[in-house]
């Protein structure tokens, strides 16, 4: 059943799982809330569900979209805290802050999942250590894979533009990793960060009058505007390369990113083990290592990209209407 909470904007829903009825059955009472509402975080939803789901736990999900909206962010972990939820799991970097924030005094363990560097965002002691109370999983972009697949598919580019955000820890973890591995691959990046939304086409407009192509990271701010970088890309010609599939079926050209429903079901297997009655200082968070090549023929058509057969034998091909295997 889905319902709006008259959160400032944010939207969500309740349901019950493995047959209960409600909570007062013996269901643990579980707080889920994404940071926005574009594809990849939603795919993280569906795969934690599913990870609770095969470990059996019968549960009660609240379900939230901060519609990426801080003042809802923060409200909404706080109601979580505030019903004592069994466990919160916080989608995106600003969600996991938010519910870690709220739920850490109340004792409620917190599980992150599509954070790109929990250290930066200070939810880790280390590159495997979380902080007390809460663990998850990593969506550590694949820059290496990414910048190899960028070259192999654009022989002769030398600057790669990069939209970001701010004010996103993830984001600005990331781009600093591009510019220190880039010229591993002889490439210059240029940077572009905005405060909001109402930035976007402006750094969008400088920046395809200066790079080759344009790389979209997993930034929620620039993801959430993704129609609009694409449209002025392609009017220019320019290509952009996604961070993973779901932006590749929405426009770009190709990707070398990670599986964000397999993302979310390691996180609700993780869950699970908290739930089960694992100590959640004794569970590592995990980071992604396994990345998949994805291309969309039509976008790249748009912008005159003629995609390798090195590059299509490898990869899945992603329109915005289908999904299939490469042959």
């Amino acid at each position: 059943m889905a319902l709006c909470a008259g959160l400032i904007g944010g939207c969500a829903s309740t349901e019950n799982t493995n047959g209960t009825d409600s909570a007062a059955d013996g269901a643990y009472k579980i707080g889920v809330l994404r940071y926005a509402d574009h594809p990849s975080l939603e795919n993280c939803l569906e795969g934690f569900k599913q990870g609770l789901d095969e470990a059996g736990i019968n549960y009660e999900l609240d379900s939230q979209s901060a519609k990426n909206d801080d003042a809802t962010n923060t409200q909404i972990a706080q109601q979580f805290a505030a019903k004592r939820m069994d466990l919160v799991c916080g989608i995106a970097t600003p969600s996991a802050q938010a519910c870690y924030n709220a739920c850490y005094e109340a004792g409620i363990p917190v599980i992150f999942n599509a954070v790109s560097d929990p250290a930066a965002a200070n939810l880790a002691e280390s590159e495997t250590q979380a902080l007390e109370g809460i663990t998850g999983v990593s969506d550590k972009l694949p820059v290496d894979e990414q910048l190899k697949l960028i070259r192999e598919m654009m022989p002769d580019a030398k600057k790669i533009g990069i939209p970001y955000t701010t004010s996103e820890a993830n984001s600005v973890s990331t781009v600093e990793e591009y510019k220190s591995k880039a010229g591993e691959y002889g490439f210059e990046i240029v940077e572009r960060g905005i405060v909001n939304a109402a930035d976007i086409p402006q750094a969008i407009d400088v920046l395809v009058s200066d790079v080759d192509c344009i790389c979209n990271l997993t930034d929620n701010t620039v993801v959430n505007n993704l129609p609009v970088l694409i449209e002025k890309a392609q009017a220019a010609g320019i290509p952009v390369f996604g961070s993973e599939e779901e932006q590749v079926g929405n426009g770009c050209v190709a990707s070398a990113g990670i599986d964000y429903i397999e993302l979310g079901r390691k996180a609700g297997a993780i869950a699970a083990r908290v739930l089960n009655g694992e100590d959640i200082a004794s569970i590592p968070y995990e980071t992604m290592t396994e990345s998949k090549v994805t291309i969309n023929p039509d976008a790249a058509a748009a912008v005159g990209l003629e995609i390798p057969q090195s590059v299509t034998d490898r990869a899945e091909v992603k329109t915005s209407s289908s999904t299939e295997a490469s042959e």
